[in-house]
C-alpha cells in the first residue's frame, strides 16, 4: 500500500482490527519512509446489478444516489440516520442475493417503497407519489388508505 504522504510502496501494518459485523478490516498503518500513519478500510468488494431504466439505459447500481432518495422523502421526519442506513443495507442484501446481473428500476423502486413504507408512512406516501407518477387526488388518496390500513409503525426503532 502506497504512503498517501510521501507515495512510498514501504508501508507497514501496525493494528488491525474487524467492526463489529465483521465485514470490514480497519487496519493502522505507518509508513517507514516518512513516519506518518494512515488508516485504510478492507471489505468484500461484491459487484451490484446494474439498473435497467424504462428508457433501456444501464446504470451502475449507486448506494449514496439510493440514499439520498430515500432522504428526500424523509426529509423532516422524525427517522434516524442509523434506521435510514439500515434500510439502504437490506436493500443492498436482497439486490445481492438476487443474484442477477440486471434489475429493471421498477423492481428497486419497489423495494424501497416496502422499505419508506416500514420506516415511515408519510415518506412512504411521498416517494410513491413521484415515482408511480400520481396524476390526479384519488390515486393520492389510494396511497393514503393504503398505509392507513397497515396499521401504526414507526420507523423510529431499526
Amino acid at each position: 500500500m502506497k504512503c498517501p504522504f510521501c507515495a512510498s510502496p514501504d508501508t507497514q501494518v501496525v493494528d488491525t482490527r474487524e467492526n463489529e459485523e465483521g465485514d470490514i478490516v480497519r487496519r493502522r498503518r505507518r509508513c517507514n519512509a516518512c513516519d506518518k500513519r494512515f488508516t485504510t478500510y478492507e471489505r468484500a468488494d461484491l459487484k451490484m446489478p446494474a439498473i435497467v431504466k424504462k428508457d433501456g439505459r444501464r446504470n451502475d447500481f449507486d448506494r449514496a444516489k439510493l440514499a439520498a432518495s430515500m432522504q428526500l422523502a424523509l426529509r423532516k421526519r422524525p427517522v434516524t440516520t442509523e434506521a435510514v442506513d439500515g434500510a439502504v443495507q437490506r436493500i443492498e442484501d436482497k439486490l445481492r442475493v438476487l443474484g442477477e446481473r440486471e434489475i429493471p428500476s421498477h423492481a428497486l423502486g419497489e423495494l424501497v417503497m416496502r422499505e419508506l413504507k416500514r420506516l415511515d408512512k408519510i415518506a412512504y406516501v411521498r416517494f410513491a407519489s413521484v415515482y408511480r407518477n400520481f396524476e390526479d387526488v384519488s390515486e393520492f388518496r389510494e396511497a393514503v388508505q393504503e398505509v392507513s390500513k397497515a396499521g401504526p409503525r414507526r420507523g423510529k426503532r431499526d
